[in-house]
């Protein structure tokens, strides 16, 4: 682990970059000077997996391309002493926007939304948000942690929900349930501070963060509101690291061997078989 000084000031700097991300209105981003871009599913804490996904991104060799990551917390990789290691995957991430500010990116799942809200989030008895106190306490020490969590909370919040590329591939963790799509509109998305009932059950955050329709109908509907064609999500377990549940979306999933992603172009109207094509595995 970093100092807690450093890693503190790391996280503080992430922040800031969120915020100021290039294209962003509120908690919604058009990416900006984009060729390609690199998603990834649900990550959960998966340093290996982040590790591979960070080396086939080659930032560094390709200008143009955009890394975007998503639901990074509430793992399976314990301390020895209590607590888990998933806030490692975020504090890769805010040393990752430090070093490229406007194309990497992170999608927060209701798994980070359980942990600013206090929304409990349970695996069988084990209550995933108390774990991932632990494990930055274990981390980083009593006396430093308190601050680093609320910096941690403050990343999650500041966090976009919906990421638009050049040709109309819409990013975000999940979709609006087809039962309170009527009354979403994307002005919605492009609010810098949340109401409280944004959060509860009908709520747009809630429902972009927790809602599991993937029905195409459902699908089509939502993209017609997010001005989109495509459709990139995560949210769904799969066993084989992806899954296409209907002619318009992929749902990836990176938390454990297969890991999906998809690289694909972003400077040319694309097929939804195209994009399909662009799934990969590590």
């Amino acid at each position: 682990m970093p100092p807690p000084d450093r890693m503190l000031a790391t996280l503080r700097r992430a922040v800031e970059l969120v915020k100021a991300t290039p294209g962003r209105t509120g908690h919604f981003v058009h990416l900006q000077n984009c060729d390609d871009v690199l998603v990834v599913g649900d990550l959960h804490g998966h340093v290996p997996n982040f590790q591979a996904v960070w080396k086939l991104a080659d930032l560094a060799n390709h200008p143009r391309r955009h890394l975007v990551l998503q639901e990074l917390i509430h793992g399976k990789f314990p301390y020895p002493n209590g607590g888990e290691k998933s806030h490692q995957v975020v504090d890769l991430f805010a040393v990752a926007k430090g070093q490229f500010p406007d194309r990497v990116h992170y999608l927060p799942g209701n798994h980070e939304m359980g942990q600013w809200t206090g929304r409990k989030i349970l695996k069988g008895d084990a209550d995933l948000n108390e774990q991932f106190r632990l494990g930055v306490l274990a981390a980083y020490g009593q006396a430093a942690m308190p601050e680093i969590y609320r910096t941690y909370m403050e990343l999650f919040q500041a966090c976009p929900l919906g990421l638009l590329t050049p040709n109309h591939v819409f990013l975000s963790h999940t979709l609006i349930p087809a039962k309170h799509l009527a009354g979403f509109r994307v002005s919605q998305l492009e609010q810098e501070a949340y109401d409280a009932k944004d959060l509860q059950p009908g709520g747009v955050v809630y429902g972009i963060l927790w809602g599991r329709d993937t029905d195409a109908a459902t699908a089509a509907a939502f993209l017609q509101k997010v001005g989109a064609d495509l459709l990139v999500t995560g949210h769904i377990p799969a066993d084989d690291g992806f899954t296409v549940p209907n002619d318009r979306q992929v749902t990836l999933d990176c938390s454990a061997s297969p890991g999906g992603y998809v690289l694909f172009p972003a400077d040319r109207p694309l097929t939804h078989a195209e994009l399909v094509a662009c799934v990969g595995v590590v």
